[in-house]
């Protein structure tokens, strides 16, 4: 599985221009194909979930002209699909799947419309019992209830009223107001229940307004659609930014600092999700907003927990979830029921996540309640769910983590994770590297003194790591089994001394024994691996000095500041051995230095991580400096480096 390590974060600030809405992005598309005449759609929303609505309206005989960036031409056949038969596949796109079940429902031709597994999982029973009222012939072609679909040419019921429940998915009314105005009769809709989801039923109002279609509402529970009513192009439409993403960037800056500023939605917008503002100026957020910007910062005496009601936020709700980690006291979100039929059960996957994290959480059928603690680091699973992932990365200026299969993001934000490393700072990382007993490790402890940094003796886990497979009776070679304690390893740096599972082991792990088992443990792939995120755990505020063979090239790659340090062998040989006989050690100077080489050696052509000097790192040969000349030499290239 793919996966992206997060650092920990200590500020937020900058602007974003923000990709288009998901759920104004495929209504528009499917509505400019149901219109009579052509629409220019600017600013589409470029993901996969478009991808799936764009696919499909080409299979129907729909004219799909790309213009270039975002901008789309759609020729629109006046409620009159040209083919008559189509087998669709439509992902996990729920904004592409309910709509279309709706119009093809009642567009009077045979096809069959699938998606991926979880797709097959949620519901779409309320949305067929309504066209079923209708006359619409829909057959379940696995499980009652659930795709996938077979949509047959019926006749259908021109007029009369439609019931729908609304407290499952508004999408299910959506499909249904979208779809009358192809029967050319007055229909009305019924909902029974409590409507959830209104702003985006309010959405749904105003885009089929825009294409020429105005339906009556009395409240939240009856619609009518007035006879004779048909799509007309507008001509082109502009879809506004996407508001669920801007809760991200908008919680960065009340969580980071800020101010962050997203443009391309704010006070202006048809979406709900702009709402998010409210939960969060409610949390000590400071808020502002324009026609078609928001911007937010961090209160100054902090973030506090709210009791929220997000019937009206159902997808930038998840956003307060990951906020709550960084509020006092415990945070209670309601009314959020639909999270159980999205993408994955999200209320389930939320809870599950945010314990891993070390929040408390408490769950039920329709709230989720967050008590937050001192995070600790964890690898975020996503579910195949965009959301999760792009919530999640807000965890970050906790603690750091692994977001898992973070490409799911591409089902409506393909950029996030750049945009966001673009108004963010992380716990910056002064990466040492060289060979064996060149004086990196001294010096990356003294830089990491100076400057108040943590410090890491990347060297010292495959030490430790060769000690733990020694004690545990684990051959060295045996790379399953060493992969395994590496992963378990229950290590704990302190100022002047290193333990592992709680015992003082300084001196345990610089035997030559040691050294030549840790340097074997290193040459394993599986070992390294199960060690990379450990060692980027590491990447804390205020920052990290690292010190290794492959710091700058595998750990920290993007560090800003990498340092090559090295020492001829012989000088290296002469260190090793006072050093030894300092400590009360018989060592022999010719058997030191021909050890040093043949590691040397080993190193640098090992197929993994070889040793060597990075291209954008600094080269320190310290032959002749000693170690103040050296540790001085590193503290001037990190005031370059991280002013």
């Amino acid at each position: 599985m793919e996966f992206l390590d997060l650092p920990q974060l200590i500020s937020a600030g900058g602007t974003v221009r923000l990709p288009g809405s998901k759920s104004i992005s495929n209504r528009v598309l499917l509505l400019a194909a149901l219109a009579d005449g052509e629409t220019e759609v600017r600013d589409l929303l470029a993901s996969d979930d478009t991808e799936r609505m764009l696919d499909a309206l080409e299979a129907l005989g729909v004219g799909v002209e790309a213009l270039g960036g975002e901008d789309w031409r759609i020729k629109g056949c006046d409620g009159k699909f040209p083919v008559r038969q189509a087998e669709l596949f439509l992902g996990n796109a729920g904004t592409a799947f309910r709509p279309l079940t709706a119009a093809l429902a009642l567009a009077g031709g045979d096809y069959i419309l699938k998606g991926v597994a979880r797709m097959h999982e949620r519901p779409i029973g309320d949305l067929v019992d309504g066209l079923r009222q209708l006359g619409a012939d829909v057959t379940y072609l696995a499980n009652d209830g659930f795709p996938p679909l077979h949509l047959k040419s019926a006749t259908i019921r021109a007029g009369g009223t439609v019931q729908v429940r609304g407290d499952v998915s508004s999408q299910f009314l959506t499909g249904l107001l979208m779809a009358l105005p192809l029967t050319g009769e007055t229909a009305t809709v019924d909902v029974i229940g409590e409507l959830i989801s209104k702003p985006y039923i309010e959405i749904t109002l105003a885009i089929m307004a825009r294409f020429g279609v105005q339906v009556q509402r009395e409240g939240w529970q009856r619609f009518t659609v007035p006879a004779g009513s048909r799509y007309v192009s507008p001509g082109t439409v502009y879809v506004e930014g996407d508001a669920s993403s801007a809760s991200y960037f908008l919680a960065l800056g009340a969580i980071g600092g800020g101010p962050v500023r997203v443009e391309g939605v704010g006070r202006d917008s048809i979406q709900g999700d702009v709402r998010f503002a409210e939960a969060l100026a409610q949390m000590g957020g400071e808020i502002e907003m324009g026609p078609n910007w928001m911007a937010a910062r961090a209160p100054k005496s902090g973030l506090a927990a709210v009791d929220f009601d997000c019937n009206h936020i159902p997808d930038a709700a998840m956003t307060l979830a990951t906020t709550a980690l960084f509020a006092k006291g415990t945070t209670t979100l309601r009314n959020i029921a639909s999270w159980r039929v999205k993408e994955t059960d999200r209320i389930a996957a939320m809870a599950i996540e945010l314990r891993k994290l070390g929040a408390v959480v408490e769950e039920g059928e329709d709230f989720i309640r967050v008590t937050p603690v001192e995070l600790k680091p964890a690898a975020i699973d996503t579910y195949d769910d965009h959301r999760m992932a792009m919530c999640f990365s807000l965890a970050a200026f906790g603690t750091p983590l692994r977001i898992n299969d973070p490409k799911c993001v591409a089902k409506t934000f393909p950029g996030y994770f750049e945009r966001f490393a673009g108004v963010t700072q992380a716990a910056p990382v002064i990466a040492i590297d060289g060979p064996s007993a060149s004086g990196k490790g001294t010096v990356a402890a003294r830089v990491a003194a100076a400057l108040g940094f943590a410090y890491l003796d990347s060297g010292a886990l495959y030490r430790l790591t060769a000690l733990a497979a020694q004690r545990a009776g684990v051959d060295w070679a045996d790379e399953e089994r060493v992969a395994a304690i590496a992963a378990a390893l229950d290590v704990e740096f302190l100022e002047n001394e290193i333990r592992l599972g709680g015992q003082l082991v300084g001196d345990a792990i610089r035997t030559e024994a040691m050294s030549a088992g840790a340097s074997k443990v290193a040459a394993l792939p599986a070992v390294r691996e199960a060690l990379l995120f450990r060692q980027r755990t590491f990447n804390t505020k205020p920052g990290l000095v690292g010190d290794g063979r492959d710091m700058g090239s595998v750990i920290f790659p993007h560090a800003p500041l990498k340092v090559f340090l090295t020492a001829s062998a012989e000088v290296r040989a002469e260190r090793r051995y006072k050093q030894l006989i300092e400590k009360g050690l018989s060592a022999n100077l010719a058997d030191l230095l021909l050890d040093l080489q043949q590691r040397d050696e080993r190193d640098s052509q090992r197929s993994v991580a070889p040793l060597r000097q990075e291209h954008d790192a600094k080269l320190l040969d310290t032959t002749g400096l000693t170690i103040e000349q050296a540790v001085d030499q590193v503290l001037v290239w990190s005031r370059e480096a991280l002013k």
